[in-house]
Formats: structure tokens, sequence, C-alpha cells
């Protein structure tokens, strides 16, 4: 009795934990799957207002805006390239890594671009646009140098799959088109032939005497025999004679007992 109840003890304090396990990941996916929802939303909005203030003010404030802008397009576009190259190509981990490294730099020119948005002193901040402007330039042509070369490797690779699969269709499409070539003589054919050979020699000679020998006529019936006379061939079954009407017992089983006389 007190091992059954320590089992369900432990049977449901191990369901208890294995539910509050279940709930602890429900709740973090729940919670990544929003965070990222607002990560997104907060990007998008960003990204619209950079827009917005590149296109429809100019001066200093339009151009921090278009560097901005162009940094985070650039970064997004290489991280999207590294990481769908990644997930095929383990050799691409390594500019992986590389890539977060810059991304430091990116990040950090960013926080900088934007406190200079909010900066008052416009003249200061013009003095430091030639040195900004040069920094984004160097990160983004570094984000742009790997993202080129990682498209350029997954097109090779694919490129390189599509010749060899090409070149095994051309193979198989030939194959299929060779319905007309001889199949190879073996031994075991050449000998399966030889003797289809004989039987339509032997079916031509047996059947030269009548309709031209064609293989395809089929064999008369027998002629019948005469009365009384004996089979022409051996198996042939005899002709049976016509019933003598003078005999009235044709079987010796049917005679009648002829009486015995005393002469």
């Amino acid at each position: 009795m007190e091992a059954a109840i320590l089992i369900l003890a432990l049977l449901f304090v191990a369901f208890v934990a294995l539910g509050v396990y279940v709930s602890v990941k429900v709740v973090k996916g729940v919670k990544r799957g929003v965070d990222r929802t607002i990560t997104q939303a907060r990007r998008t909005v960003e990204d619209t207002t950079l827009r917005a203030k590149s296109y429809g003010q100019g001066g200093v404030v339009g151009e921090l805006a278009q560097l901005r802008l162009k940094l985070r397009t650039s970064m997004r576009a290489t991280q999207e390239a590294l990481e769908a190259t990644a997930r095929e190509d383990a050799s691409v981990k390594e500019s992986l890594e590389l890539f977060r490294r810059l991304s430091a730099h990116g990040h950090e020119l960013d926080e900088d671009l934007r406190r200079m948005e909010r900066d008052p002193d416009r003249s200061r901040v013009a003095e430091q646009l030639p040195g900004l402007r040069e920094r984004t330039q160097r990160i983004t042509d570094s984000a742009d140098s790997l993202r080129w070369a990682a498209r350029d490797r997954a097109r090779r690779f694919a490129d390189d799959e599509l010749e060899t699969l090409s070149a095994q269709i051309d193979i198989e499409a030939g194959a299929l088109r060779h319905w007309s070539a001889e199949p190879p003589v073996t031994a075991e054919s050449s000998s399966a032939q030889t003797g289809r050979g004989a039987d339509r020699r032997d079916g031509r000679g047996a059947g030269d005497g009548a309709d031209g020998g064609d293989d395809l006529t089929w064999p008369e019936a027998p002629p019948a025999q005469a009365n009384g006379g004996a089979a022409s061939g051996q198996g042939e079954r005899p002709a049976i004679t016509a019933r003598d009407p003078r005999q009235p017992h044709p079987y010796s089983w049917q005679k009648s007992t002829r009486p015995e006389t005393t002469n």
C-alpha cells in the first residue's frame, strides 16, 4: 500500500513538473514572437521615418537620415543573405562571424547618427558629416562585399549542380532514344535464335506438300480408310465396317446355343 502511494505521488510530481516545463516553453515562445513582432514594427516605423526625412528635409538632418537608411538597408540585406547561405553551406559561418563583428561597428555608427539628428548645434554636426559619411561608406562596402561573395558562392554551387544534372539528363535522354540499335548478341540469345530458326525450317519442310509450305496453315485431317482396309500408319484407328444384315448377331456372345442333334 505504501509503495502504491509513493508511486502515485511520484507520478503526480512528474506530471506537475512536465506541465510547468511545457507552460514555461509556451510562454517563452509567445514572448519571443511578441518581441519579434514589436521589433519588426519598430524597424518598419524607423525606416519609414528615415525615408520621410531623407526625401522631405534637406540639409544636415536629411543627409543624416540618408546615411542611417543606407547603413540599415545594407546591413539587413547582408545579414539575411549570410544566414540563408549558412544553413546550406557550413563554410559561410566564418563569414557570418565576421559580419557580427562588423555589425557591432554598424550599431555604434547608427547610434552616433541618431544622436546627431537630435543635436541642436547644426554647425558642429555639419563639421562631423565627412567623417560620418566615410565611416558609413566603409561599413557598407564591407557588408556589400560579404553579401555579394556569399551570393556568388551560392550561385556557383547552383551552376555546378545544374551542369551535372544536365549532363545526367542528356545521358538518360540518349539512352531512351536508343530504340533502333540491335541488342548485344550473347551465347544464350544466339542459341535461342538458332533453335527458333531450326523450328521454322522444320515447319516449312513438313508443310511443303500443302498450300506452298505456309507455316500458318492448319494441318488437314487424315483421309478416311476404305471399308475392310487396314490402317495406313502407326497410331491410326482402323475404319469400322458396316454391319452385315445377314448376320443377326454381330457379336459372338449374342449367338444362341445350338441344340445338339443326334445322327
